[in-house]
């Protein structure tokens, strides 16, 4: 998860599907594509929790219709995607890598490009974040954050695409890590499929992208210092809303007993 949403620039070509987990390096890969494809890259974690209402509103909308059961709702589908990542040049992370097949037959020239990790620390990562975004009071504390208030409903349609496509819910084992690899093999042609890890830095990913090295260092952001960042970021604006509405009634309330004491 990146520290800043991205905002879309109109005539960008999209180019690239980021198809690896969250927790596999999407943060720093997200970033690396930005500076290859010059372009904004769209990281879902990222655009779901900081950007606008409309980003997390229209995914919960999408995963609430998905897998599409008839032609209207996977015309549903398909106009999401293309209004979410219009003026991106790739997109990355979830719900993105549960829904590559989809984006395939909107992006037919498209790259598929799946982060890699070691899987025992991906299990281990995974954990850590299942336990912060499903904290009982979130829906309480969150209520009064235009965009985040959804947060929990966008976790549950999360866990849908999840079991869905994995057949299983947390705590998150290696059968889903394994699964989404054998899933884009049997989707995606071998000639379009690159499986990555960021720690190999710039010239496997810039060899499948026909790209010069940039003379830059290849980005390290840390996902997880940046999860636990945004949970403590947000927790804590909920709770000032939370006093001062609060305070705001206790204020009304108040004032209104003064004023009837006042006329007695």
């Amino acid at each position: 998860m990146g520290n800043q949403p991205s905002v879309p620039k109109p005539g960008t070509k999209f180019q690239v599907i980021g198809a690896g987990l969250s927790r596999t390096g999407t943060a720093s890969f997200s970033e690396a594509l930005r500076i290859l494809l010059d372009g904004p890259v769209y990281h879902g974690g990222t655009q779901a929790t900081l950007a606008p209402p409309v980003e997390i509103k229209s995914w919960i909308k999408l995963l609430s219709h998905w897998p599409p059961k008839d032609a209207s709702e996977k015309k549903l589908v398909r106009s999401i995607l293309a209004e979410r990542f219009d003026g991106y040049a790739a997109a990355t992370d979830a719900p993105v890598s549960g829904l590559v097949k989809e984006m395939l037959e909107l992006y037919p020239d498209a790259k598929v490009i799946c982060t890699v990790r070691d899987a025992d620390a991906w299990v281990k990562s995974m954990a850590t974040v299942a336990n912060a975004s499903t904290l009982w009071f979130l829906s309480v504390v969150l209520l009064p954050l235009p965009g985040m208030r959804h947060f929990p409903t966008y976790i549950n349609v999360l866990r849908k695409q999840w079991v869905h496509l994995y057949g299983e819910r947390e705590p998150m084992t290696k059968k889903s890590y394994y699964g989404q690899i054998e899933l884009l093999k049997e989707i995606v042609s071998a000639d379009r499929l690159l499986f990555f890890n960021v720690k190999e830095g710039w010239e496997p990913l810039c060899k499948a992208l026909g790209k010069e090295i940039p003379d830059v260092p290849f980005p390290n952001i840390n996902d997880g210092n940046a999860i636990d960042a945004l949970a403590e970021r947000m927790i804590k604006s909920g709770l000032v809303r939370w006093a001062m509405f609060l305070m705001t009634v206790v204020v009304v309330v108040v004032s209104a007993y003064l004023m009837r004491t006042s006329q007695v």
